[in-house]
């Protein structure tokens, strides 16, 4: 869907590639910023934290081949594309493709932080640029004029908004503003993934009179968490265990989301990989509740006191008597 702010932005200049750069190397850029500029490992630095959201922005759109397809398509115009003059009755001069925008879609107003609005037809559908360019203006097109429609209902309205892994997590409260200036506030569901769309019916643009208003497109953008990942409605974290306790056994905690922590019992043998489920403790969907799925990371120690390292190689020399730990891929191998 077109935007009005699409004519002042250079999304590929703001992820650092080409305007012919296919997705895989728009994917590439995205994750090697997000991951310099995160606010996790910039806290405090509003700088890069804006920095972020413009990333975030920008791979929003150019990662949508849709999108992409308009933006580029307005970046061709304010490179010196289709221009719209001023009809006679005024001061005379140009009127850029921004102006009409401005006063198609009530002067563009601005929006509150994270959020981009733009606007969409009919109520379901994106402001399709060959309507613009092709004639919209002209009778029974764009504008309506000389059509026997009834009222017409309300346009549709975008807005993006940037949340953390925990307000998508747990559920959040959020306040836009429209393009007309004023404030929507709306209720963010716990378990929103990221990249996923909220339609608020009746909180878009207002229609003729008699007509509804057109809904609120809200795409939300989740930022990752420096520890927890999700599977579903599960919360996924690596849990490192020593050699000791992943070779004995051992009770050993695990954090959970809410910041409280978890026993769990990691029994004798237990190897790298295995994933150990805390029942419950993942994301309260509509579905039910979800699970912290634990998984296993034996830490190698990097020294060793000479009693651990005559230790280990007591262990060694036990080992060499018995099978190899290799020996069943290589059985494995030869089928």
């Amino acid at each position: 869907m077109a935007s009005q702010d699409w004519f002042d932005k250079d999304f590929y200049a703001v992820l650092g590639v080409s305007s012919d750069a296919d997705a895989a190397e728009i994917k590439k850029a995205y994750r090697k910023l997000a991951r310099t500029y995160h606010p996790d490992k910039n806290p405090g630095d509003a700088a890069a934290e804006q920095r972020f959201k413009e990333i975030g922005e920008a791979n929003a759109v150019l990662s949508d081949p849709e999108e992409r397809q308009q933006y580029d398509a307005i970046r061709q115009m304010s490179r010196g594309g289709a221009r719209f003059t001023a009809g006679g009755g005024g001061a005379g001069g140009g009127a850029g493709f921004e102006d009409v925008f401005a006063q198609m879609f009530g002067g563009g107003g601005g929006g509150a932080q994270n959020v981009r609005f733009s606007t969409g037809g009919g109520g379901s559908g994106g402001v399709n640029l060959e309507d613009l360019l092709g004639g919209g203006f002209g009778p029974g097109g764009f504008g309506g004029y000389g059509a026997t429609r009834g009222p017409r209902r309300g346009r549709d309205v975008e807005a993006r908004t940037t949340i953390s892994f925990r307000q998508a997590a747990t559920g959040d409260t959020v306040t836009l503003q429209t393009p007309e200036g004023g404030r929507v506030t709306t209720r963010i569901p716990a378990g929103v993934k990221d990249g996923q769309k909220i339609r608020l019916r009746g909180k878009g643009m207002a229609g003729d009179p008699g007509a509804p208003q057109g809904d609120l497109l809200l795409h939300v953008t989740v930022q990752p968490h420096p520890v927890f990942g999700r599977d579903g409605l599960n919360l996924t974290v690596d849990l490192p265990v020593t050699f000791s306790e992943a070779a004995l056994g051992a009770t050993v905690e695990v954090p959970t989301l809410e910041g409280a922590r978890v026993k769990v019992k990691v029994a004798p043998g237990t190897p790298s990989g295995r994933v150990l489920r805390v029942k419950g403790r993942g994301i309260a969907g509509k579905s039910g509740t979800g699970d912290l799925l634990a998984k296993v990371q034996v830490v190698v120690p990097q020294r060793l006191s000479d009693t651990a390292r005559e230790a280990v190689e007591a262990l060694q020399a036990d080992e060499a008597d018995g099978p190899g730990p290799r020996e069943d891929i290589y059985a494995r191998a030869r089928t």
